[in-house]
């Protein structure tokens, strides 16, 4: 079976589909994956099993139902999306069957339950959903006998759902004392944190902000003994490695996104 997904545009949702997705491809003797979506989605799943193709999506509409026509035809398309832009898609991909996931068909439980139900549905299936998935293709950079442990300040939609500069400069300071101290971020967050280098332990403070691509972040994060971060992709990363985390949430839904 040939089947064209979908992801959902943002890296934490994207890893939450991955239990559905195992429970697809446990389901098909014989399957064969492409996926589309942003880069930052595909990149994050690009390695998964089973997956053999993938294709960034662009901001030009024509450009990408000509790119999706020429990966040819599939027995079925399913979109974890159910934007507009992702319906109207929809009606061009050469596949005899087609879906949308739909938000407002799912609307209790956490969004893992709800990505493995939209699948159940589709497929006729009646699996729960079991543990998130990623799959890193590298080792870490960093080379220390300290004990590593990551630091993310960024969280989902921004500052509202972000715990204080000086709260997590205080954290760093005292960890780095005896731990090496990973710093993650977007390159928006290199302000943030780069006023280390005169720090006591500057030498046990690792700056990676705006350093990784998604592979990098993915082995970087696997190899941690301890994660503190916001409400953000990256949590979902440490949750698939289970990695220990302590994650601080903001004003949400924390029953839908949490670890």
């Amino acid at each position: 079976m040939k089947i064209l997904i979908e992801l959902p545009t943002w890296l934490g949702d994207c890893v939450m589909t991955t239990p559905s997705l195992s429970n697809l491809i446990n389901s098909e003797s014989d399957i064969s994956i492409s996926l589309i979506g942003s880069k930052v989605s595909v990149d994050c799943l690009k390695n998964f099993s089973k997956v053999d193709s993938s294709l960034y999506l662009t901001r030009d509409f024509l450009l990408d139902i000509k790119n999706i026509r020429s990966l040819g035809y599939f027995d079925c398309f399913i979109s974890y999306r159910g934007s507009l832009r992702s319906k109207l898609l929809c009606f061009f991909v050469k596949s005899k069957k087609r879906v949308n996931y739909k938000k407002e068909k799912y609307i209790t439980g956490h969004q893992v339950e709800k990505y493995n139900a939209f699948i159940n549905n589709f497929f006729n299936l009646n699996k729960p959903p079991k543990e998130l998935v990623l799959f890193n293709t590298g080792k870490s950079s960093i080379n220390t006998k300290l004990k590593k442990i990551g630091i993310n300040p960024g969280a989902a939609y921004g500052s509202a759902k972000r715990w204080t500069k000086d709260g997590f400069i205080e954290v760093i300071s005292v960890l780095a004392e005896k731990n090496k101290v990973l710093i993650f971020g977007s390159k928006n967050d290199q302000s943030l944190f780069s006023d280390f280098t005169n720090h006591k332990d500057a030498r046990n403070i690792e700056n990676l902000t705006g350093k990784t691509n998604i592979s990098d972040l993915i082995n970087e994060i696997a190899d941690l003994y301890l994660f503190i971060t916001g409400d953000s992709g990256p949590m979902h990363i440490a949750a698939a490695f289970k990695v220990p985390s302590v994650s601080i949430f903001g004003p949400t839904k924390d029953l839908e996104t949490s670890q």
